[in-house]
């Protein structure tokens, strides 16, 4: 089997590459990245001696892909994956729609041409921004906790499911993710392609690039080891909001399922750590002071544009038709971050924008 991977040299797609090479015995792995994220190079090293072809190229240009082999599957995992992109950081609002949207019409467009499979790695922030802000929240032990989910429609009392209403706002990201998904459910059934879509809740592990709206849970990690800075921003400086985390390695045993199945669950599925996995960022000071020792983190009240109080995701549908659950706990997940920043002090500086 010859999968392509696409921004193998991201995060996501690099753990995801070298977990299907150790439990996939014969995979093929083809990746493309165009490097552009600071860090990228980092994660270049390597994938030759690990038998990966890497190609530099860029979804937003068709001709990139006109190339590569015949796959039988693709991995989307390249996107711009900031909720502030276009808005508030260094990508343009156009820069963005042609990153996560374009990107992805050119690659389902390969997928037609070589007849191969599409496993879109999509996200939490399709969900309605104006409903997550207005759920009931009661504190409990320094987190935000909503109230009412048997009232709330997609809410249930393990997160918010597929059901939960996607719409405006969702951001600009969240919009090019989920308009993404739609385009590649309408080229499943015009030209008979299997297509899984997996919104995934935040990923997190050792490794991930420094930005916190991207990886909050290693980039808190990271800065709060080298005393840098923190900020409890919005909710009145509380750090109470809340969000789960999952390792990627955790997403290859659904991954490869759905290859193995073929087009025959076609559809979306929430991908995440869920209430298990979940903390709030005054949680994760708390862990941060037991294992680090203490720290000073300012207050900003003044919330920002896309912040919501709580998001984990109810995985329920991917346990009942794929059998999934997260295996990785929690604290796995922040001791393997932990001893990462403890072993590569200048990783924010290496990895973060300038």
């Amino acid at each position: 089997m010859r999968v392509l991977i696409t921004g193998i040299c991201g995060f996501v797609g690099g753990a995801i590459a070298v977990e299907l090479l150790e439990r996939m015995p014969g995979i093929e792995i083809l990746g493309l990245d165009n490097l552009i994220r600071p860090g990228s190079e980092l994660n270049r090293q390597g994938w030759k001696r690990r038998g990966v072809r890497l190609v530099h190229g860029d979804l937003r240009n068709a001709s990139d892909l006109e190339s590569l082999p015949a796959v039988d599957w693709v991995l989307d995992a390249a996107a711009n994956p900031s909720v502030l992109a276009g808005v508030q950081d260094h990508t343009s609002s156009r820069q963005l729609i042609e990153h996560n949207l374009v990107g992805t019409i050119n690659l389902l467009e390969f997928c037609k041409r070589v007849r191969a499979g599409v496993l879109m790695l999509s996200t939490s922030r399709v969900y309605s921004l104006r409903r997550l802000a207005a759920l009931e929240m009661e504190v409990h032990d320094d987190a935000f906790v909503p109230v009412g989910s048997d009232v709330t429609p997609g809410l249930t009392s393990r997160g918010v499911s597929e059901d939960f209403p996607t719409d405006s706002p969702i951001s600009l990201y969240g919009a090019s993710k989920l308009a993404s998904e739609v385009l590649a459910l309408e080229y499943a059934t015009a030209f008979d392609l299997p297509v899984y879509v997996n919104r995934c809740g935040v990923l997190a592990g050792a490794g991930q690039f420094g930005k916190p709206d991207q990886g909050i849970f290693s980039f808190w990690i990271h800065a709060y080891r080298g005393k840098r800075p923190l900020r409890f921003i919005g909710f009145g400086g509380t750090g109470l909001q809340v969000r789960d985390c999952l390792h990627p390695r955790d997403l290859v045993p659904l991954l490869r399922a759905q290859m193995e199945a073929g087009g025959k669950h076609s559809g979306v599925v929430n991908i995440s750590g869920g209430a298990d996995h979940a903390m709030s960022l005054a949680q994760l000071s708390r862990w941060c002071a037991r294992r680090f020792g203490p720290h000073d983190i300012a207050r900003e009240p003044e919330e920002r544009l896309y912040d919501v109080p709580w998001l984990v995701l109810d995985s329920e549908r991917a346990g009942r038709v794929w059998d999934w659950r997260p295996l990785t706990r929690l604290e796995e997940i922040l001791e393997e971050i932990a001893r990462h920043a403890e072993a590569h002090p200048d990783w924010l500086d290496r990895s973060a924008d300038p």
